[in-house]
Order: C-alpha cells, then structure tokens, then sequence
C-alpha cells in the first residue's frame, strides 16, 4: 500500500465508533495500520447510512447517495476523490470487486429513501434487506472473497438496523417510516403521537418488536457463514440488547442505555472472528 496521512481515516473512524462504540475492542484485531481498508469500508458503510436514514429530506439524501454512486463507479480507474475511497482504492481487494458490489448499496440506499412505515414485521425485514444485505454483500466479499455467501451476515445486518431504528424511536415519531410497523402500532392502539412519552401500550409494543427481533437473531446464528469481526461484535451485542429488552419493564430505556458487562465474552467472540478471517486469508 502506498503511504497515507496517519490522520486519514480519523475523522471517519470517530464517527463510526460514535454510532459503534462496541467496535473499539474489535480494534484491538483489526489493526488500523495494516487493516486501514477494512476500518475505511466500516466508515464506507456508516456514511451511506447516514445519508440514507439521517438527512430528512430525501432529494438532499438523493443528492448525496447520487455523489457517492460516481466517486465509486469510477474509484477503481481514479482512486477516488474522498479519503475512504482513496484507502480502499489503495487495496488490491477493491480493485478486484466487480463494481456492482460498490454500487448495490447506494442503488438501494436511493430506492428505498422515501418508503413508507412498513405493514408488519415480515414486511418491515423485507423493506430492509436490499439495503443491509447489499453491504453485508460488500463486506463478506471485501474479506473472504467474493465468492463467501453472504445471506448470515445479511440478516444479521437487517435486524441490526432494525434494532438502531428503535433505539431512536422518539426521534424518528415524525417521520413518515416508523421503527414499529403498522400492525404493531394498530394491536397496541398506539398514535404517532403516542411515540413520543412512554406508556403501558408503547413498552407492550417495544417488548413484541424485540422478540420478534431477538427470535430472528436466534435463528440467523445458527446458520452457517462467515462474518466479518465488526459484523460478529455487532450481531453479539445486538442480539443481547434484544434479547434484554423484550424482557425489561422499560425496554426503551434498556435500548438506549445499552447492556454493561459482558466485555470478555465479547473480546472473545471477536478474537474467535479474527482467528477465522486469518486463517481464511492464510489459504
């Protein structure tokens, strides 16, 4: 790799630990000095994030998605204009992605900007899965190969979002996409307005979410399937803090609180991550 600014990734990194506080131990696997690429493509995927469920107004986000789907189509014969794009461009691995791996993401991202609330929770997931399965596909193929299947990390990726989208539940109470679906929202007689302050129904309706999303989670990790170190701690913690809250009293506080404890099993389920992709990356 070429020489690069120690500073490059910084900013970027800060803002994806900021959304992902947890990935810090996975840091400790990951070397940012050697790994700077696969750092840049969690970043990647933390931007295009943002602009899709962060920017309120769809034509800005439509703008911003637009800015992206260039500087990654012409990447790989440019090396692109941003700094995540010049590391991963700096890596042989993104040369040798088709690009529509690079370009599934924003598509989808485009698609689905102004998607409505979803009807039920079936629904919901597959409103969600173009999106996050698109970068679990860039990611898996980014470090085991294109030709590593993708669909575990896909539906882990999925109820992830899902999981973030209630996080912010109070937030998003204007928005035209709420984290509950419709059918959710209609058994618990619940308003928008009602998103807003913590009642009985709400606090019934979060628990019903969260053990849809925790029985979910439970069935995609059993299924086979290589994750990346970032995508394990995630699908970890994520899976635990649903697990939690569909059994709590306050299940929007335990969200938002998150989970203490824990951080050995996570170091481990993170060194177990990096012990596979090393020897993957070994063959």
């Amino acid at each position: 790799m070429s020489e690069l600014p120690p500073d490059a990734l910084q900013s970027y990194t800060d803002k994806w630990l900021a959304v992902q506080p947890q990935q810090r131990l996975a840091l400790a696997f990951v070397d940012p000095q050697q790994h700077a690429g696969h750092i840049a493509l969690a970043a990647l995927e933390q931007e295009l994030l943002a602009a899709a469920y962060g920017i309120r107004e769809p034509q800005v986000a439509a703008v911003k998605l637009n800015w992206w789907a260039e500087e990654l189509a012409g990447a790989a014969a440019s090396g692109g204009r941003h700094p995540l794009t010049q590391v991963l461009f700096d890596d042989a691995r993104a040369q040798a992605l088709p690009v529509e791996y690079w370009l599934a993401p924003v598509r989808a991202a485009i698609a689905q900007l102004e998607a409505g609330t979803s009807a039920d929770f079936s629904a919901q997931l597959a409103a969600a899965e173009p999106l996050h399965g698109a970068l679990a596909a860039l990611e898996t193929a980014w470090w085991f190969g294109p030709a590593a299947p993708s669909a575990k990390a896909a539906r882990l990726a999925t109820l992830a979002h899902l999981l973030h989208a209630l996080r912010r539940l109070h937030d998003d109470a204007e928005r035209d996409r709420l984290p509950l679906p419709m059918a959710r929202l209609a058994r618990f007689h619940l308003s928008r307005a009602a998103l807003r302050s913590r009642s009985d129904s709400l606090d019934q309706a979060l628990r019903a979410q969260l053990s849809d999303l925790a029985r979910c989670w439970d069935e995609a990790s059993r299924h086979d399937g290589p994750l990346s170190v970032f995508r394990t701690l995630e699908a970890r913690t994520g899976g635990a803090l649903a697990r939690a809250g569909a059994r709590a009293g306050d299940p929007l506080h335990v969200l938002q609180q998150g989970l203490s404890g824990g951080a050995f099993g996570h170091t481990l389920a993170a060194w177990r991550a990096a012990r596979r992709w090393r020897r993957h990356d070994q063959r």
